[in-house]
């Protein structure tokens, strides 16, 4: 049975044991009855240790809930997986693999596979163009050359030097509504662009500051760009005041929970964290539940994870 929930005490409370979080997730992936995965039929048989068999005799096979997902192959009993699911959707700036490992009793390894997947499963809705006052900026995610040794830092890498060491993020947010965010080669026109023009709407206005990256925008949007360099931060409506406010939580999550995070991973964290941004008003069993759906043709292993 479909089952709902508002905290982690009451979570568990519904989740007492293995079999009920099994149901749980079948209710979730299929409320209208199991398919099998591999067929795609509705025509199954329920075997009595909670798995299936498809009925049809071309396919004939068994399968569980857990097939195509991310739970697929894994031994770790989704009663964890369900705290870890809770535990990175509710908190604002996420949960780092050794304090997963510890709070439900797993190794770090394990606990920083898991919260990968879980991740991978994660996809900021883009099938709508953003509408209204879309603020735009970039901004360099990475460690201060000055807390570098000195054999290792990089000279120049001040301002848009930065991205000679460090990640750069494109950031997108309504006013009043959803963010995106994704890593780009550079903060040049040549890589900004495609960006803005695939996920923000012609009608709307555009907010950015007065680099010349944006210039382009005057020709397709209504654009107002705030110059920062001369002191001038909010000038009545115009200011970008929101995605830098976003930023900087997405730098703090970094900085004071995961501590770094590598260029090859950035867009999933960046994605996690989008995501948890434009749910924040949506209750913590919906938050869950919305993961779950999400998490099915989502497999990923441990050899693709830490392949370069």
């Amino acid at each position: 049975m479909f089952q709902e929930f508002d905290s982690l005490f009451s979570m568990m409370q519904v989740f007492s044991d293995e079999e009920k979080c099994i149901n749980h997730f079948i209710a979730v992936r299929w409320p209208l009855g199991a398919v099998c995965p591999h067929c795609g039929s509705a025509e199954v048989y329920t075997l009595k240790n909670l798995t299936f068999k498809c009925k049809q005799k071309e396919c004939a096979k068994k399968f569980s809930v857990r097939h195509d997902t991310i739970f697929q192959d894994s031994p770790i009993k989704l009663q964890k997986w369900f705290m870890a699911i809770y535990l990175i959707t509710s908190h604002k700036k996420g949960i780092s693999s050794c304090q997963l490992a510890r709070d439900i009793n797993i190794t770090q390894k394990s606990a920083w596979h898991m919260l990968h997947r879980i991740r991978a499963a994660i996809e900021v809705d883009r099938t709508e163009p953003m509408t209204g006052v879309v603020e735009i900026d970039e901004t360099y995610v990475g460690g201060k050359e000055k807390n570098k040794h000195v054999d290792k830092r990089t000279e120049g890498t001040q301002g848009a030097g930065s991205a000679k060491t460090k990640t750069v993020v494109l950031g997108m947010i309504e006013r009043d509504g959803n963010l995106r965010m994704n890593k780009i080669a550079s903060a040049k026109t040549e890589h900004i662009k495609p960006l803005v023009l695939a996920n923000v709407c012609k009608t709307a206005k555009v907010n950015t500051d007065e680099g010349t990256q944006y210039n382009w925008m005057k020709s397709n949007y209504e654009h107002e760009a705030v110059k920062h360099a001369m002191g001038e931060y909010v000038r009545g409506d115009a200011y970008t005041n929101t995605i830098e406010g976003a930023f900087g939580h997405f730098k703090r999550s970094i900085i004071g929970v995961y501590h770094k995070a590598s260029d090859k991973h950035i867009n999933r964290y960046l994605n996690m964290f989008a995501w948890r941004w434009n749910s924040r008003d949506t209750g913590e069993g919906k938050r869950v539940n919305a993961l779950l759906k999400a998490s099915v043709g989502r497999t990923m292993t441990y050899k693709s994870l830490v392949n370069k």
